[in-house]
């Protein structure tokens, strides 16, 4: 991994999912849509002053959407943000830093 810069791709973990989940109300509201279907499936992580995860998720349909999430560090105390997102991904779209 380059220093400051994103790890490799590797596939989502049950904390991935975790930090997905906290923000899909807020890609929810920003989509003005409903997903039923909600499954990280891989993620890279970059540390910053806290951690940027970039997150594809499977929202159904074989519509993927890659998410940056931006987790502050622990003694902060806050809630993951969605800090932006791509839509009309497909599974073999490269998850890259956006």
């Amino acid at each position: 991994m380059m220093c400051g810069g994103p790890s490799a791709t590797k596939p989502a973990t049950a904390d991935t999912q975790e930090i997905a989940d906290k923000v899909k109300s807020q890609l929810e509201e920003k989509e003005n849509r409903k997903f039923s279907v909600f499954k990280a499936v891989s993620y890279r992580s970059q540390v910053v002053a806290g951690t940027n995860y970039f997150i594809k998720v499977d929202v159904g349909d074989d519509e993927f959407m890659h998410l940056r999430v931006f987790q502050s560090l622990p003694h902060e105390n806050k809630p993951p943000t969605l800090h932006a997102y791509q839509t009309k991904k497909a599974e073999h779209d490269e998850l890259g830093y956006f």
